[in-house]
């Protein structure tokens, strides 16, 4: 059996725009509909796919509101609690997009890459060698006009988001690590611009499948 972590942030946790903006509390897409189980059923019972998502997480940045949202601080711990590992898939860069960091698409990129050494330098692996890693970057941020509160925590989150595919794609091509463009695979929810619906969820676990099983059968 092959083992898959997924290391992400509130789009790989399943955060359900639509249902928060319905009720006015935190929803949750279920375990089957966000993309790590999607991933999960679309490679079968060969695969154990691991959900490591949580909401607001960031590449490197400690967020002054929010505790223990530092992907970097996290990671080491992460990929020693659940090795041997195949293959880490990692999205992350939305959150690194607020305002409140001032970081650009290629610093943003250049904390990707951190994460992605970690990961590739480490002993995670099978027969501890590094895992095989599937870099994503993240979807655009589209309108966000329907949730003022989180549009004005992403002053000109849209045009840098779409600048990052270029960016992540550099990264990997340096790295050596396999790499896949989330956002010529779905767009964000219109609800806030940010989060995922179930079909776009449905669209992205069945292409990083596919990534996945060319990564592992080559």
């Amino acid at each position: 059996m092959k083992t898959i972590l997924c290391f992400g942030d509130s789009n790989t946790w399943g955060y359900d725009a639509a249902g928060t903006a319905a009720t006015g509390v935190l929803q949750r897409h279920s375990p089957d509909a966000r993309w790590p189980g999607v991933l999960a059923r679309e490679l079968g019972p060969d695969f154990r796919v691991i959900e490591e998502g949580q909401n607001g997480r960031t590449t490197v940045h400690d967020d002054p509101f929010s505790i223990c949202r530092n992907g970097r601080n996290y990671l080491p711990a992460c990929l020693e609690s659940h090795k041997p590992l195949d293959v880490v898939v990692m999205m992350l860069g939305t959150n690194d997009l607020k305002t409140v960091f001032a970081a650009s698409p290629a610093e943003i990129a250049s904390c990707a890459a951190m994460l992605a050494k970690i990961i590739l330098q480490s002993d995670a692996g099978i027969g501890w060698r590094p895992p095989q890693l599937l870099l994503i970057s993240p979807p655009a941020v589209g309108d966000m006009s329907r949730a003022p509160d989180i549009a004005e925590k992403f002053a000109d989150g849209a045009a840098r988001s779409r600048r990052l595919p270029e960016r992540y794609a550099a990264v990997a091509a340096q790295l050596g690590c396999d790499f896949l463009d989330a956002q010529r695979v779905v767009t964000p929810s219109g609800h806030d611009g940010i989060h995922l619906e179930a079909a776009e969820h449905e669209k992205l676990g069945k292409a990083v499948a596919d990534a996945v099983r060319r990564m592992t059968c080559a």
